[in-house]
């Protein structure tokens, strides 16, 4: 029989709703129920939160380094190792180690290491995010354009071999570097592909929908623009009802005015949701990097490379949140689901992950009322505890 351990805290959000006192209980790994705090027995070995709230653990589906290491610097265990343990301080519980733009070689270290990770159980590991390299050399942004082309056969053929060895696969591609026929092997074979980095009209991204793209990346960022006479891939993303949008919520990206018009105005049920696009930078005092030979500068929560292109971003989840709640106006539940629910929700895996309930993973955050992170917990083990 499994030991039943418990969580006892002031309020507790599950996803859905807040419950006020009350005890979370789990037991190898996952979760097996919420109730009243007054119900729970003496017994049961449990841990009295003494203020704030429980939230589910977040998932960030883009996160490109973090520690003061860059996957593509070092696509290795180690590299993502320290990946997840840097963020986990920061609330995130479930991320994608992201691979931008690079050479087949490097693509393939990539994948070798995540699915070593998988293997291994490394905490908070959930998959792989490959960020290219079949994008537009329009909008490539800080991608290298030496390196950025179109999808051959052999490409799909190693995303689809990928694909059979790592569950959670997730790809940005621009609709102008491969065919419908290619999203469509994709799709089929369960590749969550995401469309971004594109100059490419709303009717071609929604073709590209039709045949089986279910994200867009990084919403307003690299992709052509909403327009009153072409509504390009931002109107696709906002009007095409079942897909999902990742934004960027550090207010450099987006301006919070255009963040609160896109969330109100996204058609539904597809929703947005938090990505952070980290760079090495998050929990680290780095002041530059480099990526792909190129140096990334660090000043005033902006990354760019010399002629000013952004390169990534220096937030994290928890502070994207607050972006949410402080300067856009979203209501806390909302912000939270847009940064645990709606990610999970958009690579299938909301059983499992981005809300606490029975037979969810027991991955948990404690936050202070001001939004503070205080102790994070994957598959019921603590992770973090703020001193």
């Amino acid at each position: 029989m499994t030991e039943q351990s418990a969580i006892l805290a002031p309020v507790v959000f599950d996803g859905s709703k807040w419950h006020s006192d009350a005890a979370v209980l789990y037991g190898d790994g996952a979760v097996t129920g919420i109730v009243p705090a007054s119900r729970l027995p003496d017994s049961l070995n449990a841990q009295r939160l003494d203020e704030g709230m429980l939230v589910p653990g977040f998932v960030d589906l883009q996160v490109n380094g973090g520690g003061g290491v860059l996957m593509n610097d070092d696509p290795s265990i180690e590299t993502i190792e320290t990946i997840c343990r840097a963020h986990s301080r920061f609330g995130t519980t479930a991320l994608l180690p992201t691979l931008i733009t690079d050479t087949p070689e490097r693509t393939q270290q990539a994948i070798n290491a995540a699915q070593t990770a998988l293997q291994r159980g490394v905490p908070g590991c959930l998959g792989l995010h490959l960020e290219g390299p079949h994008l537009s050399l329009a909008r490539r942004g800080a991608h290298d354009a030496d390196l950025v082309r179109p999808a051959g056969d052999d490409d799909i053929e190693r995303l689809l071999a990928t694909a059979a060895a790592i569950n959670n696969l997730l790809v940005t591609m621009a609709p102008e570097a491969v065919t419908e026929k290619q999203v469509r092997a994709l799709s089929d074979a369960g590749v969550k592909v995401s469309l971004g980095h594109s100059d490419a009209g709303c009717k071609t991204a929604s073709a590209m929908v039709a045949a089986g793209a279910s994200l867009f990346t990084h919403l307003f960022n690299a992709m052509s623009p909403l327009g009153h006479r072409e509504p390009g891939m931002v109107g696709a993303a906002l009007s095409e009802p079942d897909v999902f949008a990742g934004l960027i919520a550090d207010g450099i990206h987006v301006d919070p005015t255009s963040m609160g018009v896109a969330i109100r105005g996204k058609r539904g049920p597809g929703k947005m949701f938090l990505v952070t696009d980290a760079m090495s930078t998050i929990g680290s005092d780095l002041t530059e990097f480099t990526l792909n030979g190129r140096t990334v500068y660090r000043s005033e929560g902006r990354l760019t490379l010399a002629d000013g292109t952004l390169a990534g971003a220096d937030i994290d989840m928890i502070a994207s949140v607050r972006v949410l709640v402080e300067q856009v106006g979203v209501e806390l539940g909302e912000a939270l689901r847009m940064a645990s629910l709606y990610p999970a929700r958009a690579m299938g895996i909301e059983a499992s992950h981005g809300r606490i309930g029975e037979d969810a993973r027991a991955d948990f955050v404690h936050l202070t009322d001001a939004l503070a992170v205080r102790q994070v917990w994957i598959g019921g083990a603590s992770v973090f505890a703020a001193v």
